[in-house]
């Protein structure tokens, strides 16, 4: 019973279909970050693979950035409603949903640009409402991040000229921002690189940016 107790305490310590129910049933922030913490490296590889097999092109941080939020947002909206509607059968089963869930925003997304929608004033439905879910308990913490993104994609653009910009940037932030791990990153379309060269890489571009921010890079 009290290791029962303490897992429940550390949303960490949950399996998916415990974290799932406790999320609905609690909407404990901590178990939503946990939510969003756990499961956003996988919806960040669908959505790269999807545009990628629309695109033939690595996607940018910005675009994937939006389309994994736009996949939260689906399943955060209207109360949850697609995640408490889901029929959680096993592990497995519950991360093909986020796989499906993940590609149908893509497929939204490359739709509507190819009419021409997807400019200024796009809207989501419930959008308000559902970032609550998993970023307002922290609205500040949000807010720095996303400064030190900026801060960050300036001072690699100082970097344009280089013969291999736009490949070694985009695994700076595969790794750095969205969670991927060298040897995932060598599995992606158009890197062309093994471990030892995509650490190489993220090695070299950390090294230039501590060289701009000293400490706020440290870790």
């Amino acid at each position: 019973m009290p290791c029962a107790i303490s897992e429940m305490k550390d949303p960490k310590k949950l399996t998916a279909l415990k974290l799932l129910q406790l999320c609905l049933n609690s909407n404990d922030p901590d178990a939503w970050n946990e939510f969003v913490s756990r499961f956003q490296p996988l919806i960040a590889r669908v959505v790269i693979k999807a545009v990628r097999n629309h695109t033939r092109i690595l996607p940018t941080p910005d675009l994937v950035e939006d389309l994994v939020q736009d996949t939260f947002v689906k399943l955060f909206s209207n109360n949850c409603r697609a995640l408490r509607a889901f029929h959680f059968e096993h592990e497995n089963s519950f991360y093909g949903f986020l796989k499906v869930v993940a590609i149908n925003v893509v497929q939204d997304w490359w739709r509507a640009y190819l009419t021409d929608k997807r400019g200024g004033g796009r809207q989501l439905v419930d959008l308000d409402e559902a970032r609550s879910v998993h970023s307002a308990a922290n609205p500040q913490k949000d807010r720095e991040r996303r400064a030190f993104y900026e801060m960050i994609r300036c001072r690699l653009s100082m970097l344009k000229n280089e013969p291999n910009f736009a490949r070694d940037v985009a695994i700076f932030w595969l790794y750095y921002w969205h969670g991927f791990t060298a040897k995932e990153i060598t599995e992606l379309p158009g890197i062309g690189l093994g471990v030892k060269g995509v650490e190489s890489t993220i090695f070299r571009l950390i090294k230039f940016l501590r060289g701009g921010f000293g400490d706020a890079m440290s870790g």
